[in-house]
C-alpha cells in the first residue's frame, strides 16, 4: 500500500484533472459540460463534477454501441478475451495507487481498504480469464438411439450491468468480466455517487485492449430513465443488478416485458451467531470486519448478533474495547480505521434506527452518535460520520433487526438456546449472508445447515472470493457472481442432435 503520506492536495487535484469525467461510448469518452457533482463524504463537499448524461438518449446510444460489437466479440476466439481479460487484471495494479485512492474519495472507504478491493475486484478479471477459455460443452450418444447429443454454450447477448456505490471497482468487475469472459458485451450503469472509479475502469478496459463498443458506461443521476429505456428495448437480453430489494423488484418487473435473463444481488440482514462452544478471541476477530468493513456499508456486513447466554457477557465486553479502538476520520488520513458514510440520508436512517430501538429499551454501550464538534479535524466537521456502535439488550421488535443498518452498529441479541438462534437468524425475507462461530463441530455443522441464507461463513469475517458463488435466497436474489455459476449467468446452452 502506498503511504497516506502521499496523499497531497497536490496528488489529488492531480488525480482528478487526469480521471475521465464523461460516459464511455463506442470506445471514446463523450465529453460534455460537466454538472453532476462527487461529494467528498469525508468534508462533505464536491470533488469534482462529471457529465451527467441524458440517460434516454446517451443510454441507447451505449446499446446501439453493444449490439454492433456483439457479433464480433462473441466470434472472438476464448484465448483472446482471456488475455484481454488478464492484461486489464495487470494494469488495475499497475494503477493501484489511483484507483484506491479515487474509491477513498469519493465513497470514503479507509485508504487501507481501497487497496483491498482493488486486489478484491482485480481478481474477478484474473479469474474469469481463466473461465474464458473453459465454456461448458459437452459431446455423449443419446441413451436410446444412434444419434449423438451435443451441447453448445452461447452468449447471452447485450447485457446492462448496474452496479451500487460502496464497492465501485470491483462491482463492476464482477460483472463484466464473466460477461466478457463468456462473449457479451456490455453497457455499464454505476452509481452516481461514485461514477469515477468506473470511468477509470472504462480507461484500463480500454488501454487492455477491449474494442470500441464492447463496454459501455453511462455516467447519469437519472436512473429510472436509464433502465426504464433499455429494459424496453428487446436488443438487450441480460440485466445485472446488485442494489436494495425494492428496487430489485422494479427491476425484474422491467425486465419480464422481455424475459430477460436476470441477475439480482439484493438486500442483506445477516445474523452473526455466536455459539456455546465459540471461541471468543475468534469470535471477536471475526466480528470485527463482519460488521465494521467498509464502514459498515455492505450487503454482506453482519446485521444482528444473536450471541448465547454462557458466552454473552464477555463477547459483549471485548466486542466494545475493539470497537472503541478504531478511529473515525476522513478515509485519506493516516490511521484512519473508520471512514465517513456516503451521505447525509445514510447518517439519518442509521440515527432512526439506533433511536427506534433505543425506545424500544436498548442500551448504548458505546458510539449511538455523530461526533461532536472537536472530535474531528475542522475540514471534516460537515462530512457524513457517524461513530462506531454497540448496542445491548436490543428487543426483538426493534427496526434494525428486520432492515438492513448498513452503517457502523452492531446490535447484540443475547438468547440461552441455540435452537432459537436459528430460528431467529431465519427470520427474515433476506437470506444473503450469515456467521456462524464455534468450536463444536456437529454443533457448527448442524447450525450452518439450517442457515437459510446462500453464503455461511464459519469462525471467518469475511467470505468473498472470485473464487466461489456470490449471492443470496429468498428476498436476497437471484443468481450468483463468481466461480463457475458466475460465467453460466452469461451463456445460453443450446442442444444440438447428430447422426452418429
Amino acid at each position: 500500500m502506498a503511504p497516506t503520506s502521499r496523499v497531497t492536495p497536490a496528488r489529488i487535484s492531480a488525480l482528478l484533472e487526469s480521471t475521465p469525467r464523461s460516459s464511455h461510448v463506442g470506445g471514446r469518452f463523450l465529453g460534455g459540460t460537466a454538472s453532476l457533482d462527487v461529494l467528498d463524504p469525508a468534508t462533505g463537499r464536491p470533488l469534482t463534477q462529471v457529465v451527467d448524461a441524458d440517460a434516454r438518449t446517451v443510454g441507447p446510444q451505449a446499446l446501439d454501441a453493444a449490439v454492433a460489437a456483439q457479433e464480433a466479440w462473441a466470434a472472438a476466439l476464448p484465448r483472446e478475451r482471456s488475455e484481454i481479460l488478464r492484461r486489464a487484471y495487470e494494469l488495475c495494479h499497475e494503477r493501484a495507487d489511483d484507483l484506491a485512492l479515487l474509491m477513498t474519495l469519493e465513497m470514503g472507504k479507509p485508504l487501507a481498504e481501497a487497496y483491498g478491493e482493488v486486489t478484491y475486484g482485480a481478481e474477478f478479471l484474473r479469474w474469469f480469464a481463466e473461465e474464458a477459455v473453459r465454456q461448458p460443452g459437452r459431446f455423449r450418444q443419446a441413451p436410446a438411439a444412434e444419434q449423438a447429443i451435443l451441447t453448445v454454450s452461447r452468449p447471452v447477448g447485450p447485457v446492462l450491468a448496474i452496479t451500487p456505490w460502496n464497492f465501485p471497482l470491483s462491482m463492476g468487475t464482477r460483472k463484466i468480466a464473466p460477461a466478457l469472459a463468456a462473449g457479451c458485451t456490455v453497457v455499464l450503469k454505476p452509481a452516481s455517487q461514485t461514477p469515477l472509479t468506473s470511468l477509470a475502469l472504462m480507461q484500463i478496459l480500454a488501454d487492455a485492449g477491449v474494442p470500441a463498443g464492447v463496454v459501455n458506461a453511462v455516467a447519469t443521476s437519472d436512473s429510472r430513465g436509464m433502465s426504464e429505456t433499455l429494459l424496453a428495448d428487446p436488443r438487450l437480453r441480460k440485466l445485472s443488478f446488485t442494489g436494495s430489494t425494492g428496487v430489485g423488484r422494479a427491476l425484474l418487473a422491467q425486465a419480464s416485458q422481455h424475459v430477460l435473463r436476470t441477475s439480482m444481488e439484493l438486500g442483506g440482514n445477516a445474523p452473526f451467531l455466536v455459539l456455546p462452544s465459540a471461541d471468543l478471541d475468534t469470535a471477536v476477530e471475526a466480528a470485527m470486519p463482519a460488521k465494521f468493513r467498509n464502514n459498515g456499508e455492505a450487503c454482506t456486513a453482519a446485521n444482528r448478533f444473536y450471541v448465547h447466554a454462557s458466552v454473552a457477557e464477555e463477547f459483549t465486553a471485548r466486542l466494545v474495547e475493539r470497537t472503541e479502538s478504531l478511529r473515525v476520520g476522513a478515509g485519506i488520513a493516516e490511521g484512519t480505521t473508520m471512514g465517513p458514510m456516503i451521505g447525509a440520508e445514510a447518517v439519518e436512517g442509521i440515527e432512526e434506527l439506533v433511536a427506534d430501538a433505543v425506545d424500544r429499551g436498548a442500551r448504548v454501550l458505546t458510539g449511538g452518535r455523530r461526533p461532536e464538534p472537536g472530535e474531528l479535524p475542522a475540514e471534516n466537521a460537515e462530512g457524513f460520520f457517524y461513530l462506531p456502535t454497540v448496542l445491548a439488550d436490543v428487543p426483538a421488535d426493534a427496526r434494525l433487526n428486520r432492515e438492513e443498518i448498513f452503517g457502523p452498529v452492531a446490535p447484540i441479541i443475547v438468547m440461552d438456546d441455540v435452537e432459537a438462534m436459528v430460528r431467529a437468524a431465519n427470520d427474515t425475507e433476506f437470506g444473503l449472508m450469515s456467521y456462524v462461530i464455534g468450536e463444536n463441530l456437529a454443533e457448527v455443522t448442524e447450525v450452518a445447515g439450517r442457515i437459510e441464507a446462500g453464503m455461511v461463513a464459519v469462525n471467518l469475517g469475511v467470505a468473498s472470493d472470485a473464487a466461489a458463488p456470490f449471492g443470496g435466497v429468498k428476498e436476497s436474489g437471484l443468481g450468483r457472481e463468481g466461480s463457475h455459476e458466475g460465467l453460466a449467468e452469461y451463456l445460453e446452452t443450446t442442444y444440438v442432435r447428430l447422426p452418429l
